[in-house]
């Protein structure tokens, strides 16, 4: 059964000569108990893509089913509702509360369950003790490591018990241990049942994913399945070897940026304007005097 269905989607940001086309036409499906890897250039459109697979944000046009249920087109109160029972959401900066405890901070998707103080907090403990943070349950953020923080993120995450895990960039500010352990984190969840989808730009963590998606100018351009502990394929062939650039691919990069930039006058241009203005001062200096 697919978990998630996607097609046609476009997003178009702005409007009239401002139009930023985000997302092209994307046709993408997820089935579930897939570990889905999406990777591409900054600014493809990988994040955008999250988003509204996440309900953070609709499609402008095109359609898509969480779970069999069209979903594009729900009400921000009925999103909220389908977000919180259904996704959980790993992002690169945290986003934990400074002022919170590690408890505290897993506990809180659980207030908006209206679940009572004392059992959130003991559901948000045993959440803590499956990442093997339970022994900094009364730390502060700014007292763990960037991978305890993740692992904590990753408990606040999955407190909800969602069906769908998704992760952008969870890695991008961790050094290469921290990296492992989120990662692993991430595969033993996986072997549970469920379903992640992560961004990436490092082609070794496609190792952990069975499918690996590449986006370029808010397209996906190649979808490739893999066996898990292998690099994949393309993704190897992609970022391990350097692009050579020709003349035509400079020429083009040159017309772009003319293009996008106003027109600046050159110094022989200059010198002339200064010429005729010095030659104009002059004259009326001239007539002035007559």
């Amino acid at each position: 059964m697919p978990v998630i269905e996607l097609q046609d989607v476009s997003r178009l940001y702005g409007f009239g000569d401002a139009t930023t086309l985000a997302l092209d036409e994307v046709n993408l499906t997820i089935e579930k108990g897939e570990f889905v890897a999406v990777m591409g250039p900054s600014g493809c459109g990988k994040s955008t893509l999250m988003n509204i697979i996440g309900l953070l944000d609709h499609p402008s046009h095109g359609s898509y089913k969480l779970y069999d249920r069209y979903v594009d087109r729900l009400r921000p109160s009925q999103a909220a509702k389908a977000r919180r029972d259904t996704i959980g959401f790993i992002f690169q900066s945290f986003n934990l509360l400074p002022k919170l405890t590690v408890l505290e901070n897993v506990a809180l998707p659980l207030v908006y369950k209206g679940i009572k103080p004392v059992k959130r907090l003991k559901l948000a403990s045993n959440m803590l003790e499956r990442v093997g943070m339970q022994n900094r349950e009364y730390f502060f953020p700014s007292q763990l490591s960037g991978g305890q923080v993740q692992c904590a993120a990753i408990a606040r995450a999955l407190v909800n018990d969602p069906n769908l895990l998704i992760a952008d960039e969870p890695t991008g500010n961790l050094d290469s241990a921290g990296s492992r352990l989120v990662m692993e984190l991430m595969s033993e969840l996986h072997k549970m049942g469920n379903t992640i989808i992560f961004v990436t730009h490092n082609p070794e963590l496609t190792r952990y994913a069975t499918r690996v998606v590449y986006m370029r100018d808010g397209t996906i351009v190649h979808d490739e399945k893999k066996s898990l502990g292998e690099v994949a394929q393309t993704a190897r062939r992609m970022m391990y070897t350097l692009p050579v650039a020709s003349e035509e691919d400079d020429l083009a990069g040159v017309s772009t940026l003319m293009k996008a930039l106003p027109a600046k006058p050159t110094k022989s241009r200059q010198k002339a304007a200064k010429k005729t203005t010095t030659k104009g001062t002059k004259t009326t200096r001239r007539k002035a005097r007559r």
